[in-house]
């Protein structure tokens, strides 16, 4: 069953507002706001799928509500519908050219209203679905390289701006190759799948963010996470694999399927490199390798 969408309707006058509302009203989750000041707020809180937003507010108007939501990443398949008493005309051109998806004139034909915002939210939703496969790795069903490049650089600005740190774990499944060859592709390939699953399972912040990151490695992103969370949390996700005791008889240490782990962890600045972080990482797991496989080795711990 599809989830229910969400409506928020911007309009400083109370009858108008009240009426939108009854009009989508048990369709949809419906939101409001007077002005837009509180629109923007609610807006990045709850991530509509469709903004009805009054031209003529006092304080911010909405052509300068439009623009704030254009500048905002989140909001670009987000549509927009202007809804204004004044010249059809020239708003409708003004808003058009700013970015918004349609324009309702007042007094509302409610009716109309409703077949109009289905067919912007279907569209939204057929969007979406797109995006999101366009970030998804079709063998895992988990984020891709891209959608980690993506979640990567907005939660190193979000952490810039907040003065908070934040992990990276590289993980790569130890001997894959030898798994891969004397198994088959197949199992190969299931084997993927149920590390991916396995990581994701034990991930138990909804901030978390795992990712294949290419081939056996894979990715996550720890915001808000300091050196020994990382750790723990690491050292889970290794004890998670390993407990499986999926069988792999060719590996040159113990005959079943672990991993290594490489953490590392910094306080973002506009001084650093978000590369930085990923290279911290890299080395920290190419040191577990180096040590034996199956650990987690945080970037300060590396031997030279």
């Amino acid at each position: 069953m599809a989830e229910t969408q969400t409506i928020l309707i911007v309009d400083d006058e109370p009858f108008s507002l009240k009426r939108l509302q009854q009009a989508f009203h048990g369709h949809y989750r419906v939101l409001f706001a007077t002005n837009g000041e509180d629109a923007l707020r609610i807006a990045a809180r709850e991530q509509p799928d469709l903004i009805i937003l009054d031209v003529m507010m006092p304080g911010m108007n909405g052509y300068e509500v439009l623009r704030h939501l254009k500048e905002d990443e989140r909001f670009k398949l987000t549509p927009v519908v202007f809804l204004t008493g004044k010249d059809q005309q020239a708003d409708e051109k003004t808003g058009l050219e700013m970015g918004a998806a349609d324009y309702w004139a007042k007094p509302v034909n409610f009716d109309i209203a409703r077949i109009r915002a289905r067919n912007h939210l279907e569209l939204k939703r057929h969007r979406d679905t797109l995006a999101q496969l366009a970030l998804t790795d079709g063998l895992s069903g988990i984020p891709n390289r891209r959608g980690f490049d993506e979640t990567l650089e907005r939660e190193w600005l979000r952490s810039v701006r907040a003065g908070c740190a934040m992990s990276l774990l590289l993980i790569d499944i130890d001997h894959f190759k030898s798994f891969n060859d004397n198994y088959g592709h197949p199992a190969g390939d299931a084997c993927l799948r149920r590390v991916a699953t396995l990581i994701d399972e034990t991930l138990n912040r909804p901030g978390d963010y795992v990712a294949r990151y290419g081939g056996e490695e894979f990715a996550c992103i720890l915001p808000e996470t300091d050196q020994a969370g990382a750790f723990i949390l690491a050292e889970s996700l290794r004890a998670a694999v390993a407990s499986e005791r999926i069988d792999h008889h060719f590996a040159p240490t113990v005959d079943y399927l672990t991993i290594s782990v490489g953490l590392a962890t910094v306080m973002p600045d506009r001084q650093r490199e978000m590369a930085d972080l990923v290279e911290l990482a890299d080395k920290a797991l190419y040191a577990a390798k180096r040590n034996g496989r199956n650990v987690v080795v945080a970037a300060p711990e590396i031997l030279s």
